[in-house]
């Protein structure tokens, strides 16, 4: 049975790395009929919240990256989580018990041992490593200590962590699934903490003891977390323990080849939701972070994603996030829509416009008509707020349209045709208004831009002949009326 899990640091919102992180673990288990499992490592008690908590839940809930096991939001109640699964507590601060168990069968063994230095202590070393241009480890100073020399500490009121004994020969090989075999030099490696002078637990032990109590086999993750897989390797071995599959995602980068950050926009996966993109477009993108087909695919179904994802496709370049071709692709996946769905997926963005109460069927008709423009669903409300509203005139249209020579007239004779043409259907409207213009010997943009204006206040918008049907003759009558009066 595949069991993966998606282990967050609730010290923040959701990021972009993160979120790509998550689907691939997600991905991984559907192909195998296997098991997500989500995580909350909360070791760090200075940055941890529960609103940091809150807001991962709800942005995996939105990309629809549904866990098999793990905390669940209930509805209004923050920091208020129901446990699903087995292997419960899922929340590291809820499982001290079992770490400190380990801890100190690592002890017994000799295989750990209890450090007594001094954060001074241990920055005077780091500061005489840089002097002498060492790496900046950890010497073992406490390695060896007697009990008596230990009684002393202890005396002088310092408070101990534990160290996990690292070899101090050799190589310690990572055998990764997507950048194959990597080693690193033990003597490189530091003795490195597993138990904080508080008795909390550090995240290269947590995360191994949960990994392991949770039968864990596949562990997919950031690159930025290779360098800690020697470390956690040992760890493995130090307990008797078979270690999983461990496989490396690529770095993602910013347009800039700078590693992704705020300065390139949004990282947070809830501001994308805010900004308008849809979760299967925003889904569909991340997979192609650092994964592709043999074909080069660029768009999926969800459960095409699902059975095409191996990570095999996975690469160790770098991945660029560029995000022009997230809004092209977020397009792309707005026209799939039907007006029904496009209108129910921008309604927070209508509520917010005062277009929450409006007709429905004056709704869709005018969001149909600009659907094919829409790249963000907090676009909608702008391109069709004139129909509602009343129009508010752009005054570079009114100077270049309505004051055009000869653009008051036409308007005059438009709003009397209009009046009494038999029906205000598309059709109709568009033979009324070209039979006008060819009547009186004009090219039908004459007519047709100062209508435009007139109507919307601006000098784009769909088809005009569409537009005038759904904004129905009262309505256009009297837009045309107040044009002319500006005029």
């Amino acid at each position: 049975m595949i069991r993966v899990r998606f282990a967050p640091s609730p010290t923040g919102y959701l990021h972009i790395g993160g979120a790509r992180t998550a689907l691939f673990n997600h991905l991984f288990a559907r192909r195998h009929q296997g098991v997500f499992i989500l995580r909350i490592e909360d070791t760090d008690e200075v940055r941890s919240s529960h609103e940091s908590v809150d807001a991962i839940l709800e942005s995996l809930a939105w990309l629809g990256l549904e866990w098999d096991e793990g905390p669940r939001l209930e509805p209004g109640r923050s920091g208020d989580w129901q446990e699903r699964g087995n292997f419960a507590p899922y929340f590291q601060m809820r499982r001290l018990e079992r770490y400190r168990q380990y801890v100190e069968q690592l002890l017994r063994e000799g295989k750990a041992y209890r450090c007594y230095c001094t954060p001074e202590e241990l920055d005077a070393m780091r500061r005489r490593a840089q002097l002498e241009k060492r790496p900046p480890r950890y010497e073992g100073r406490c390695r060896s200590l007697t009990e008596a020399q230990r009684r002393d500490h202890e005396t002088q009121g310092r408070r101990a962590s534990v160290r996990f004994r690292m070899p101090d020969e050799d190589a310690t090989a990572v055998e990764d699934v997507i950048r194959g075999r990597v080693e690193f030099e033990n003597r490189l490696l530091q003795d490195f903490v597993i138990q904080k002078t508080a008795g909390g637990p550090t995240y290269n032990f947590a995360c191994v003891v949960d990994d392991h109590l949770m039968e864990i086999t596949h562990v997919i993750r950031g690159d930025e977390h290779l360098s800690n897989t020697p470390s956690q390797l040992q760890v493995y071995a130090g307990l008797g323990w078979k270690p999983p599959q461990f496989a490396h995602l690529s770095m993602i980068l910013g347009p800039d080849g700078a590693k992704l950050s705020k300065r390139h926009g949004a990282t947070s996966v809830l501001e994308y939701k805010t900004q308008g993109f849809l979760p299967q477009a925003l889904r569909n993108y991340l997979a192609l972070l650092g994964w592709a087909t043999p074909d080069s695919r660029q768009l999926f179904e969800a459960a095409e994603l699902i059975g095409k994802f191996d990570l095999k496709g996975c690469q160790k370049n770098p991945a660029t996030f560029d995000p022009q071709k997230l809004q092209w692709m977020n397009g792309t996946y707005i026209r799939k829509l039907t007006r029904e769905e496009l209108v129910r997926e921008s309604a927070p963005f209508l509520e917010s416009a005062g277009l929450g109460r409006v007709p429905r069927e004056p709704l869709l008709r005018a969001v149909g008509l600009e659907a094919e423009k829409v790249k963000l669903l907090t676009e909608v409300p702008r391109l069709v707020d004139f129909f509602f509203k009343d129009a508010v005139y752009e005054q570079k249209a009114v100077e270049k349209v309505l004051r055009a020579p000869g653009a008051a007239k036409i308007l005059e004779d438009i709003r009397a045709l209009l009046q009494k043409t038999p029906g205000f259907l598309e059709k109709d409207l568009e033979a009324a208004i070209r039979g006008f213009c060819a009547g009186n010997n004009l090219k039908p943009a004459q007519a047709i831009h100062p209508i435009r204006v007139a109507v919307s206040g601006r000098t784009e918008g769909p088809s005009l002949f569409a537009m005038l049907e759904v904004l129905g003759r009262e309505k256009v009558l009297e837009r045309i009326g107040a044009a002319q009066r500006l005029i």
